[in-house]
């Protein structure tokens, strides 16, 4: 078999696994030898958009499994730390290598590195392969009918469910690989200057996200009760089922294939037996499609990071000062005093991982209740997550703060004293996460209550009067308009 490259560095950055990964198998069919290369970063915190703890040491844990993975394929992996660019190249330049091999990042900061990596690289004469893997479809795909990017949701997923979806290619078996190459230690969180936590995160590794994925397709196919992807229609927006994949931080870090995931789902719904089954695998491919629609929102509009997508509300005078930080306190410790918002909290600081109905109750509570600006529950929320998807976590703060694409209307409120009772109204979810409330009636978490008349002792009182603030909202939003600011 003839070879393009004798050698080759594949440069792992969001696609730690071994199964049907885009990049690594095009290096692999086209190199006799492949380098597989890490570089980690060297940051130590402080961006408005960097990850945390949880998630630093969950990719720390798949770096590791990804390197076991490798040996059993006869090869490993090689870490770097610094400067990608210049840590690649140097790598190819100690082995002899003729191409790099990556998929493509979706997010700016990634993009702006491909690029300098492949105008250095053709100055030494390396080839650089970028491949599209960690999405179904490129932002260049799904496009409107002048050709430019869509806003809205509803004709985005409409395009993206209808096109073809390329099929999964399966696991390397093998992996040639010189031998002796320097390497430093797979790194832990303390390589970032992070101190170990407490949160409890799932298990890290393309193995375990695997098995979260087969347990999430079998239940459905053993029986919808069980839960699954089949009964997810239903069950999706109780926060106190079992009724999501859970597989966001999976597809975050590449552990899975995004299209063996959609494969699955598709041969599942090909099996499907009734109206609630069909719609709920249909649910769930366009969940995925939301997923890419915010990601081509991020490629497309990049100020999203820092402005608002709809420029009407670029300016609007959120809380500042004293009161603001007060009041952000306590909404990061889940000490708020309304119930479904305090339980989303605690939530996220145990395990890392908030369920998403919860996440549009909570950022919608910060911005529109304690009117305090999205990015700074944006920046908290990446801090605190495993599954922190920067273009989904953004593109979720905006459509609550009712600024971005395809966002919730300003004048949309959610009250979380009726939240609580359309999705958690038998109060287990908010019993479980604040068991202050353990002996409290359940029919008396769906209301506000009355000044002086605390749900449970030693549970703080509501901040803040949910009907007030939600006219105050109004109001602030209609001068904004008014006053074409």
């Amino acid at each position: 078999m003839s070879h393009r490259h004798k050698k080759a560095v594949h440069w792992f950055r969001r696609d730690l696994r071994i199964t049907d990964n885009t990049a690594l198998n095009r290096a692999a069919a086209e190199s006799e030898y492949v380098v597989p290369a890490y570089v980690a970063s060297v940051w130590r915190g402080g961006s408005h958009h960097w990850a945390g703890e949880p998630r630093q040491r969950f990719l720390a844990g798949c770096l590791a499994s990804l390197d076991g993975n490798l040996k059993v394929l006869g090869a490993r992996l090689h870490i770097r730390r610094g400067d990608p660019v210049e840590e690649l190249l140097a790598l190819a330049g100690e082995v002899g290598a003729t191409g790099i091999f990556l998929n493509k990042d979706p997010d700016p900061h990634g993009r702006k590195i491909e690029k300098r990596l492949v105008a250095e690289a053709g100055k030494m004469g390396i080839e650089v392969v970028c491949c599209l893997d960690h999405v179904l479809h490129g932002p260049d795909e799904v496009l409107t009918g002048a050709g430019g990017p869509y806003r809205v949701f509803t004709p985005y997923g409409r395009n993206w469910l209808a096109k073809a979806k390329t099929s999964p290619t399966g696991r390397l078996k093998s992996l040639a690989t010189p031998d002796k190459i320097p390497s430093m230690e797979v790194p832990d969180v303390g390589s970032w200057g992070l101190e170990p936590g407490k949160v409890v995160i799932p298990e890290p590794g393309e193995r375990a996200a695997r098995l979260r994925m087969d347990a999430w397709l079998g239940a459905a196919l053993a029986s919808a009760k069980k839960g699954g992807v089949a009964s997810y229609t239903a069950r999706r927006n109780l926060p106190a089922a079992e009724g999501t994949s859970r597989l966001s931080q999976d597809l975050r870090f590449g552990l899975l294939s995004v299209r063996e995931l959609y494969a699955r789902v598709e041969e599942g719904r090909s099996k499907a037996s009734g109206e609630e089954e069909l719609a709920s695998y249909k649910t769930y491919q366009t969940e995925l499609a939301w997923r890419e629609f915010y990601m081509a929102i991020l490629h497309y509009f990049p100020e999203v990071l820092r402005h608002e997508f709809n420029p009407d509300w670029r300016g609007l005078p959120w809380m500042r000062g004293e009161e603001a930080e007060e009041s952000f306190g306590k909404w990061c410790r889940g000490e708020t005093g309304f119930p479904i918002v305090d339980a989303g909290m605690r939530q996220l600081a145990a395990t890392g991982f908030m369920h998403n109905r919860v996440r549009m109750i909570v950022s919608m509570f910060l911005t529109k209740d304690l009117h305090i600006d999205w990015r700074m529950g944006e920046a908290f929320f990446m801090r605190s997550l495993v599954d922190g998807e920067i273009a989904s976590n953004n593109g979720g703060w905006q459509w609550s703060a009712g600024t971005g694409a395809d966002a919730a209307p300003y004048f949309r409120i959610q009250n979380p004293w009726t939240q609580t009772k359309t999705y958690d109204s038998d109060g287990i979810y908010v019993k479980r996460w604040v068991p202050e409330l353990n002996e409290t009636p359940v029919a008396r978490l769906f209301l506000q209550p009355k000044p002086g008349e605390p749900l449970a002792a030693g549970y703080p009182e509501p901040m803040v009067d949910h009907k007030t603030e939600r006219e105050t909202t109004l109001e602030l939003f209609k001068a904004h308009r008014r006053h074409g600011q």
